[in-house]
């Protein structure tokens, strides 16, 4: 299934290369002044549920709270959250929040901050965000805007584990996101095989065969996130409305 979503960088909508983010290489594939609720309405309207908008660094409290309040308890949160704020997040209308970097300190899962956050939110409210980059042929969660390596690998054994405590994956494969350089199938099987809860893929995306890919691949247990392909980011290779029709045509298939 199609997840969309709605990226914030210095307070404006924008779709950013992942792994430059935050680094003078930093490149903006797509940046408008429409405001994110403008992007919130239309996913309300087209009925698509599961997307996430993510703050990619400070100065986007006022654009996210826009999109939340344009589709309540239709988008997940993600993107600066903490124990602090989390519940502040869902009380605004996020469906979910997601969590990436609070989890971690010094480069290490810190696995009571996963329990307290999960004891505080709900388990059926908590989306973690494992993003990942490619390191001696394996996936390793990087956190701070994606810059830093730490010790956690996506494998099998840390799905399962912290599967326990959220009731969703996301991830970005931080090394084509933004690129359009193509679906890195390797993590898609992977994240297919080894999780034993859903998950959203999102990076390099640049067909709309890509869509369909992934969902039969996973069996439907992956979804995908386009961005910077996607018309409605100012790209040409994938028109919004055909991924619109393709989870109306998938949610037909699966009521027969």
């Amino acid at each position: 299934m199609f997840r969309p979503c709605i990226d914030l960088h210095e307070g404006k909508v924008k779709q950013v290369v992942g792994g430059a983010l935050g680094t003078p290489e930093a490149v903006t594939n797509f940046e408008t002044d429409l405001a994110p609720s403008h992007f919130a309405r239309r996913y309300r309207d087209d009925g698509l549920v599961g997307g996430h908008v993510i703050q990619l660094g400070p100065g986007n409290e006022a654009a996210a709270l826009d999109a939340l309040n344009a589709y309540p308890g239709g988008l997940q949160l993600g993107g600066g959250v903490t124990i602090a704020n989390a519940e502040s997040w869902l009380r605004a209308g996020a469906s979910h929040v997601i969590v990436t970097s609070w989890v971690f300190r010094d480069g290490e899962l810190n696995q009571a901050r996963v329990t307290e956050l999960e004891r505080l939110v709900g388990r059926e409210r908590l989306v973690l965000d494992l993003s990942c980059r490619l390191r001696d042929d394996r996936y390793w969660v990087v956190t701070d805007r994606w810059q830093r390596f730490t010790s956690l690998e996506v494998t099998a054994a840390a799905l399962t584990n912290l599967a326990e405590y959220c009731c969703e994956f996301l991830i970005h494969a931080v090394d084509v996101e933004g690129r359009q350089a193509g679906i890195d199938f390797a993590l898609v099987d992977l994240l297919a095989d080894a999780s034993p809860i859903p998950s959203t893929y999102a990076g390099g995306a640049r067909h709309l065969d890509d869509l369909a890919l992934v969902t039969s691949r996973s069996g439907g247990r992956v979804d995908l996130t386009i961005g910077s392909a996607l018309d409605l980011f100012g790209g040409t290779a994938v028109r919004y409305a055909d991924c619109v029709a393709f989870n109306q045509r998938e949610r037909i298939s699966a009521q027969r």
